[in-house]
């Protein structure tokens, strides 16, 4: 992510003479920096913001920012104390939260954001008051599956398994688990009365061979029923398949939307950034059931907070940034304090939400949900054009 924020400011001048040469009616701009705004307002063009992430973090994370000491109005929106450290940073008057909230200051008038009413509504609407800007959700922007991945090893091993006895287990592309997660996880997984489908990824240049990580008798215990693909498989195409029942998933926003489009309930394993959240809004419309980490026996943050503070203080001499400070900071509470899942535990939310009678209410909400969704069709794209439209309109009179 830093890298690409870094190539991504980098940019700025030519994208500014690309402004100059073509002249575009309106410019739609991500969340990351307002600069993009800001060389489109030299040019009084309108600028619309576009934010990918859900309206339930995008609305918290503007209200902490804004009035750290309040309440949060919805209770359901809340972080596990060993997810505090994510909350924490949301209150630093950083560099990098100052350009989020100007990012989202400059967009003229509305602002775009990935979701829909039926599962975040009253999120979206708190996020207008605050913001002071029309939020305008523009549906779950799911990319649908091809054909050309029918012939695929993966969805041939897929057609051989009964309707919903399989589970799919990834964690995006950002994130590597650490060994510790990684083996509770198997471990998990071996204990589970499912089928599962586990995509794993291994930081690039890292000589880490995937047979060396599995348990001793992972695949003696696990045989057929288990299939491990490291490194990319079709996310879309196997949640579409009939045989999958659940969705083992880190919560990211874009794989929250994909589920509710195929109707596949999620057990929920966040690990950082907005996906906390996302979990605790999937658990809200009941979609989902979250795997909740264990920490007993881990140091409490405020001891390695003080601890870390002296070691700051008598290394830097004041030479890095305050913000710089902070994230190291964060990143060493997070290893340090981060409560532990437990392989008990991970199975027996899969049984739950896959398996058991007791599960079946998640699964029914799953299937309810993809129908609204299918019901809907374009109507958020349609309601996004007619507001850009106004937007155009208003600035010179046409449409």
């Amino acid at each position: 992510m830093d890298t690409l924020k870094s190539a991504f400011d980098s940019a700025e001048l030519n994208f500014s003479k690309i402004l100059q040469t073509y002249k575009p009616d309106l410019l739609i701009y991500d969340f990351m920096r307002p600069w993009p705004a800001e060389a489109a307002s030299r040019l009084n063009m309108p600028a619309v913001q576009f934010i990918a992430t859900s309206s339930a973090m995008t609305s918290y994370m503007l209200h902490v920012y804004k009035s750290p000491g309040s309440d949060f109005p919805f209770s359901e929106i809340y972080y596990h104390d060993y997810e505090r450290i994510h909350e924490e940073k949301l209150k630093i008057k950083s560099v990098e939260n100052d350009l989020v909230m100007k990012s989202i200051e400059r967009s003229t008038d509305i602002i775009l954001i990935k979701g829909f009413k039926e599962i975040d509504g009253k999120y979206s609407d708190y996020l207008s008051e605050i913001a002071g800007k029309t939020v305008v959700q523009v549906g779950p922007l799911v990319q649908l599956p091809t054909r050309k991945d029918e012939n695929s090893e993966i969805i041939q091993w897929l057609n051989k398994k009964a309707q919903g006895s399989t589970i799919f287990v990834s964690f995006g592309s950002e994130y590597f688990l650490s060994k510790e997660d990684f083996e509770e996880i198997a471990h998990g997984l071996m204990l589970a009365d499912v089928n599962f489908i586990w995509v794993v990824r291994f930081p690039v240049g890292e000589k880490i061979r995937l047979e060396e990580e599995l348990p001793s008798g992972f695949w003696e215990k696990v045989g057929d029923r288990g299939k491990v693909v490291e490194g990319w498989a079709p996310q879309s195409k196997i949640l579409e398949h009939s045989s999958i029942g659940g969705f083992v998933s880190h919560c990211g926003w874009n794989s929250v939307n994909e589920s509710m489009y195929f109707g596949v309930p999620i057990i929920a394993l966040p690990m950082h950034l907005d996906q906390p959240v996302n979990a605790k809004l999937v658990e809200e419309i009941g979609t989902g059931v979250e795997v909740v980490r264990n920490t007993k026996g881990r140091p409490e943050r405020e001891e390695i907070l003080a601890d870390i503070g002296v070691e700051v203080v008598r290394n830097t001499k004041g030479k890095l940034e305050r913000e710089e400070i902070v994230a190291g900071i964060g990143d060493e509470v997070m290893r340090n304090t981060k409560g532990k899942l437990e392989r008990e535990e991970i199975a027996a939310v899969i049984n739950h939400v896959v398996v058991k009678k007791d599960g079946e209410p998640v699964r029914k909400k799953a299937k309810e949900l993809k129908d609204t969704i299918k019901m809907k069709g374009d109507k958020e794209i349609v309601e996004m054009v007619k507001a850009l439209k106004q937007i155009l309109q208003d600035k010179s009179g046409l449409f």
